[in-house]
């Protein structure tokens, strides 16, 4: 899904995530990788470096769902490695391994759980099969900042009513998108094209507030909602029901190529809410109750997607359908695409009123398998929590900090593996 989370304070997005969402794994049987893994080094520790966690380090691998789900999800890394060459190269800090490598560092890990082992039997199996890797600071994995996104449900029609009357658009005709842009321009790679030159595209306030888009783009569907659907926007993917029913999957296509700005920094720097307060569902609550200001809080944030539909959903920035509670966004820039990682951090746990009774410790085996423009450096992760009223809380409400961790197969676990120092 392209994630352009969060409304708070951080960002992300519901990915094809150039900006869409997720595809991964890898397959066949090649490594590289430095000639020594990366050792701890005291030096510059100002600031987390990717590398292999001292074994005294290592966290207690248990996972809070007993490997539900986690099943497809590794299968779907699987899918986007397979589709790579074999000789492609990820990098985990100074490390780098080949696609084939991770492939095989999937399937073991995927053969070994189908069983449900132990947690005694899961530590060990980690201990002598897998290298861990961490962004450590001063001799530990250094803290994490986790927010959520969750797949929303809209209200819409075919055909514009008075009920539903705005647009979910696809893209449009005169965006381009190129390489090589000036430096001047905020939205590089993607522009108008106008038939004498290329121009930045419209911002959101000219696409909503003038039209501009009546010739150029045509709508999915309209909705009952238009808070819904800048939501719709901030998550990146979603499904549309319609009065009969029948409800279609809408997935980020293509932003207009300006900036994310955090519609919830605005409203705390206007101090309409407190930084203690602000979540998705308080900055819904304060837009439903002040309708006037929308436009304006709205407009706030340039950025605006447009979509497409799919048959299945949502889909990451790798391109395949994510699993909720299974796949993670972080960045595409400093963390390798597909890969196996490890968390601790915290879940909120319900009762029976649907509300969030208090913050539990929970670890649990994920996959990297989509982005967002939001989610920037080794300090933040975005968890797809799903659809549905428990998902919507989790990514409503979650940031909190916590760590992380990314488990590859030990090169000596490859027959055959030929290792060499990168060049």
């Amino acid at each position: 899904m392209r994630r352009v989370n969060q409304c708070f304070l951080g960002a992300s997005a519901f990915s094809k995530r150039t900006f869409i969402l997720s595809i991964l794994a890898v397959m066949f049987f090649i490594c590289l990788t430095t000639a020594a893994p990366a050792k701890f080094s005291s030096e510059s520790q100002s600031q987390p470096v990717f590398q292999v966690v001292p074994v005294d380090e290592c966290p207690f691998f248990e996972d809070d769902l007993h490997f539900d789900h986690l099943e497809e999800a590794i299968r779907g890394s699987l899918v986007y490695y397979q589709k790579l060459p074999s000789e492609k190269r990820f990098f985990f800090g100074k490390d780098t391994f080949l696609a084939s490598h991770l492939i095989r560092s999937l399937k073991r890990f995927l053969a070994f759980i189908e069983n449900k082992p132990s947690s005694k039997k899961l530590n060990a199996f980690i201990d002598q099969n897998y290298q861990v890797y961490a962004y450590m600071q001063n001799g530990a994995a250094s803290s994490v900042l986790f927010t959520g996104y969750y797949e929303p449900l809209l209200q819409g029609s075919l055909n514009r009513t008075e009920t539903f009357r705005y647009p979910v658009y696809a893209r449009p005709e005169d965006l381009v998108t190129f390489d090589g842009l000036g430096k001047s321009m905020a939205n590089k790679g993607i522009g108008r094209d106008t038939g004498n030159a290329i121009v930045p595209y419209y911002t959101r306030q000219q696409i909503e507030e003038r039209g501009v888009l009546g010739i150029n783009a045509s709508p999915i569907a309209w909705v009952n909602d238009p808070v819904a659907l800048f939501f719709l926007q901030i998550q990146g993917s979603g499904k549309i029901r319609f009065e009969n029913e029948s409800m279609i999957n809408v997935h980020y296509q293509i932003s207009n190529g300006h900036p994310y700005k955090s519609i919830g920094k605005y409203l705390i720097d206007h101090k309409k809410l407190s930084k203690e307060t602000v979540s998705m569902q308080s900055i819904r609550e304060y837009l439903n109750a002040h309708p006037e200001e929308v436009a304006e809080i709205f407009n706030y944030n340039p950025r605006y997607i447009f979509f497409e539909t799919v048959e299945k959903g949502p889909v990451g920035c790798l391109n395949i359908e994510l699993t909720p509670g299974r796949s993670v966004a972080l960045d595409r820039q400093t963390a390798p695409a597909g890969t196996l990682v490890f968390i601790q951090a915290q879940k909120p746990k319900v009762n029976t009123a649907g509300k969030i009774s208090s913050w539990v410790r929970f670890s649990r085996f994920l996959l990297n398998q989509d982005t967002g423009s939001a989610i920037k450096g080794s300090g933040r992760a975005d968890i797809f929590w799903g659809n549905g009223p428990y998902a919507e809380l989790a990514a409503g409400y979650m940031k909190h900090p916590g760590q992380l961790y990314f488990l590859v197969l030990k090169p000596e676990q490859l027959r055959g593996c030929v290792i060499q120092p990168l060049k």
